[in-house]
């Protein structure tokens, strides 16, 4: 399983958010450039990398930082304000190896299905937030009254692999990550699934192992000292 630790950005920051909400942004590290050597150095070769301000605006920022950490030898997946064709050229010109689309795959299917013909189905990956089970859009702020199952299935079907599923309820409250809705989709799709959310301690890495999962996430836990990310990249296995 990959492991990919997990940088957010708000205007140039490393911030967590309390369940999504963009209110509760607190800086949880100095420098995104050493907290990503940091992730390389304990052995993880992938990161997650969501720009919050993009995802809120509709609009890409933090770009100078994304294209340096990509310089780093880290393979690098990035969410936020990805809406148009033009969005993925800039980003993958910055160096990212998997584009995230979000609130975009929601409004414009259509659009997703274009990235998977131009860039072919292992650069382009579908966020799915949910709360409650249902597909929020706009960093979490709006419900698209959509079940994320349900949604899961039409990205399948327009040749989408990768879904990166985000447990909003979970989401940085330490209190393990939703098996049950994440066993849900497993089995409800053949598509590669990355966990996000929740993530407390390496236990729970083990248990998503087992679960299925082609990934996950970790980003609070290794910002409160809860998880050992070295042991983590272990217990995933091989990394490439």
């Amino acid at each position: 399983m990959i492991i990919l630790p997990a940088i957010d950005l708000k205007d140039g920051r490393v911030v967590r958010l309390y369940q999504g909400d963009f209110d509760t942004a607190h800086q949880v590290a100095q420098d995104p450039l050493a907290t990503a050597q940091d992730f390389y150095a304990a052995g993880a070769r992938y990161i997650h990398m969501v720009d919050l301000d993009g995802a809120r605006d509709g609009r890409r920022a933090n770009g100078a930082i994304v294209a340096q950490v990509a310089r780093l030898g880290l393979r690098v997946e990035l969410g936020g304000g990805i809406r148009t064709l033009e969005d993925l050229e800039g980003v993958f010109a910055d160096g990212v190896d998997r584009a995230v689309i979000g609130s975009a795959a929601v409004e414009r299917p259509d659009f997703v299905a274009q990235a998977v013909e131009r860039y072919g189905p292992e650069r382009i990956a579908v966020g799915i937030d949910a709360k409650g089970g249902l597909v929020r859009t706009a960093g979490w702020v709006q419900n698209s009254g959509l079940d994320y199952l349900d949604f899961a299935r039409e990205m399948e079907r327009i040749g989408v692999r990768h879904i990166i599923f985000t447990d909003i309820d979970t989401d940085g409250m330490l209190g393990g990550p939703n098996l049950g809705s994440l066993g849900r989709l497993l089995e409800g799709v053949s598509c590669r699934v990355t966990a996000s959310g929740g993530v407390s301690c390496n236990q729970d890495i083990r248990d998503l192992k087992a679960l299925g999962a082609w990934g996950a996430i970790i980003g609070k836990a290794y910002y409160a000292g809860a998880l050992d990310l070295a042991q983590a990249v272990k217990d995933g296995g091989a990394q490439c």
